[in-house]
């Protein structure tokens, strides 16, 4: 292995198998884990790829070679990490790439309590430590080398989220969930067991060469199967999951897509009625409507930066109680501040099944503008196309900047933001405005400008 500044991200390690990411770079991570952390036990989960029980075997070594005890929970999504780490009150590793391709796969690390470790939270710590390791031909065993418990926490796990909503007198409904090969189809099973639900499984099949399509629902090609199940078994909803299942995205009965935004503003609208004046996380890229719902509900919006770490340490330092991203990632204090898209998803059922209207007509009440969508533009020097994009829209009436993550623009009646991508030579452009027009002249414009 070379230089390991490639495969530690911001938030998570990820990297190509095995000539990024091996067993030696995983041993040393669980050494180094150890060492940075000071855990004596550490909790670890992996995914459906066939390189993730090797490379947790790996990191079970270094870590208990560094004499922590290591508890395997064996197969499991990211927000059932989560629950390991926060239930037991233990750092935690979970082994995924998550909606990366088959050749990839990576460790997403947290501290006791679902804590998330990013680059400046103990990741950087943790990479130079293991660099040092590897240099020095990988890590060898203390005096004391831990243990290895298997303990299976996957029904802990959904009796957990059914104690958090109740679908009990729900009316019942029909669900087309897409699985994507991955972890969805390994806990939703037992999460929806004994609910007033009938389920028709779309790919459910544990395969990490994700042979029907990437398990990846932010992009609309990967919706294109459940979208039409929804329509041809005339279900009330359709439900994708991502590789490691901690996002969710829905469908409606139209099969229509509903955006991220729109469930956000929806399911804070739930949390707002259990805990009146509560802090609500929104990133800076979800819709205006969603601030201004929270508002008109009693609730205090936060706008954060972009990332789980962020949205994270702003739940922990303000209270609040959910935060949303437009990735479709929610976040919940009454699971350890973490990301579950099967609890979100918990929520729009419970929702839908508690009135008797159809999830489009329902949804219209929390969906207020028009969006573009995250737009990718391949620009290598990017600090200048912002300062174009700057110029272009400097000294007209109205116009505001502010620079919390990438140039957010605003103007009378729309607003958009452009941001660097952290692992690619990518500038994100997302637009919103009152009808879809603006939106698309908006859009075109700030296009034009990055890519001229």
């Amino acid at each position: 292995m070379g230089d390991l500044a490639g495969i530690f991200k911001a938030y998570d390690i990820r990297g190509v198998v095995p000539e990024e990411l091996d067993e030696s770079v995983a041993e040393a991570v669980g050494a180094a884990f150890v060492e940075i952390t000071g855990a004596s036990s550490v909790v670890m989960a992996h995914d459906m790829r066939a390189s993730s029980p090797v490379l947790a075997a790996a990191f079970a070594r270094g870590a208990t070679g560094r004499g922590a005890d290591v508890i395997d929970t064996g197969l499991g999504s990211t927000d059932l990490l989560y629950y390991a780490s926060g239930s037991i009150g233990l750092p935690g590793v979970m082994f995924t790439a998550s909606h990366n391709p088959a050749q990839y796969n990576g460790m997403k690390l947290c501290r006791a309590g679902a804590v998330p470790i990013g680059i400046d939270s103990g990741l950087a710590e943790i990479r130079d430590r293991a660099a040092e390791l590897l240099a020095e031909g990988g890590p060898t065993p203390g005096e004391r080398i831990g243990g290895i418990e298997r303990r299976d926490l996957l029904h802990g796990y959904a009796s957990h989220l059914r104690t958090l909503v109740d679908l009990s007198g729900v009316r019942p409904l029909k669900v087309v969930v897409d699985a994507g090969n991955g972890m969805g189809g390994h806990t939703v099973p037992v999460v929806f067991e004994g609910l007033p639900l009938k389920v028709v499984p779309l790919y459910f099949e544990l395969d990490g060469t994700f042979p029907n399509h990437e398990a990846n629902p932010i992009e609309p090609a990967n919706l294109r199967d459940l979208q039409k199940a929804v329509l041809e078994t005339g279900a009330d909803i359709g439900l994708a999951f991502d590789g490691d299942a901690d996002r969710c995205w829905v469908i409606d009965e139209r099969g229509e897509s509903v955006s991220p935004s729109t469930i956000t503003a929806l399911v804070a609208v739930r949390e707002l009625a259990k805990h009146p004046g509560a802090t609500i996380i929104h990133n800076l890229i979800t819709s205006t409507a969603v601030p201004e719902i929270v508002a008109e509900h009693g609730g205090a919006p936060v706008r954060t930066r972009v990332g789980h770490s962020f949205i994270k340490a702003e739940m922990a330092r303000t209270g609040a109680v959910f935060g949303g991203e437009h990735s479709a990632h929610y976040y919940f204090k009454d699971f350890w501040f973490a990301d579950s898209g099967m609890l979100a998803a918990l929520h729009v059922l419970a929702a839908l099944g508690e009135q008797d209207r159809p999830l489009s007509e329902l949804l219209a009440d929390y969906s207020r503008y028009a969006a573009s969508g995250e737009i990718n533009s391949r620009v290598d020097d990017q600090a200048a196309a912002l300062e174009r994009v700057r110029a272009a829209f400097a000294g007209r009436a109205g116009v505001t900047f502010d620079e919390l993550d990438g140039l957010t623009v605003r103007g009378p009646g729309w607003w958009f933001n452009l941001r660097p991508s952290n692992t690619e030579p990518l500038l994100r452009l997302n637009a919103e405005a009152a009808d879809e027009q603006m939106t698309a002249r908006i859009r075109d414009e700030v296009l034009a400008v990055v890519r001229s």
